[in-house]
């Protein structure tokens, strides 16, 4: 039980930083950010730099999506650009979030020039910096947009009371461990090891889940004739289909 608890707390840090912003290629942007006044240049400033990084900016028209990023609103993240201001400098904040309105990632940006036309791009600047260039994993298949989360909605939390339910899995070269730590989140885990070999995240397709792999690759993983099954990134490009069957 020790080395359980041991691995639980392992994959609720795994957890946290299971989907990247790079991780994406389509990023959905509001019609104004609320939190200002003004526009500022802003959200013409964001979105040059976000297409910079090889990002495609999406309008807050979702009818005007491409059919990848409709199909499945779990292929794009959600950008959005908070007012933080003082007294003294000109401070924002940038926030994504993902389908299920998970913070992914946040950067803070700050400025000395006081006016606001020139102090509040100079700031988001500032944040942008920090804001890596995509790098897009394999976008997840059609699902039924209407039964995913909203932000109404509440979100799991992964720290469970609850007992992790634990059940063996093989693909006859490797035994795994699989520890189910809440009804959207489970890890396969070397027997006897504290690490995790991979972290399963739910999304709104039954059965399929965002994988974050050991080696920091994130790829995409199912259930198939109660076997449960990994695409795993190959160093050449592609993906090898690799089964572990229940035991």
């Amino acid at each position: 039980m020790k080395k359980l608890s041991i691995l639980v707390m392992a994959a609720c840090s795994t957890i946290a930083f299971a989907q990247k912003v790079s991780d994406y290629k389509y990023v959905a942007v509001p019609e104004k950010f609320e939190t200002f006044r003004e526009d500022y240049g802003l959200k013409n400033f964001f979105t040059k730099a976000m297409t910079g990084k090889k990002y495609i900016i999406l309008p807050a028209i979702k009818d005007n999506w491409p059919a990848e990023a409709k199909s499945n609103f779990c292929n794009v993240v959600a950008a959005d650009v908070l007012n933080d201001k003082n007294l003294f400098k000109n401070k924002l904040i940038v926030q994504f979030k993902d389908c299920n309105n998970t913070m992914i990632f946040e950067s803070k940006g700050a400025s000395k020039i006081k006016e606001f036309e020139e102090g509040l791009p100079d700031a988001l600047k500032d944040a942008l910096i920090k804001i890596p260039v995509s790098n897009p994993i394999a976008l997840l298949p059609a699902s039924n947009n209407s039964a995913q989360r909203t932000s109404a909605e509440p979100v799991v939390s992964v720290a469970s009371t609850a007992t992790p339910e634990a059940s063996n899995y093989s693909n006859g070269k490797l035994d795994l461990q699989k520890i189910q730590i809440d009804s959207n989140q489970f890890i396969l885990a070397k027997s006897g090891s504290s690490v995790p070999f991979a972290v399963f995240k739910a999304t709104s397709k039954n059965s399929v889940f965002l994988v974050k792999m050991a080696d920091g690759n994130t790829t995409v993983g199912y259930f198939e004739n109660g076997n449960i099954v990994i695409d795993v990134p190959q160093t050449e490009g592609g993906f090898s289909k690799e089964v572990f069957a229940a035991k």
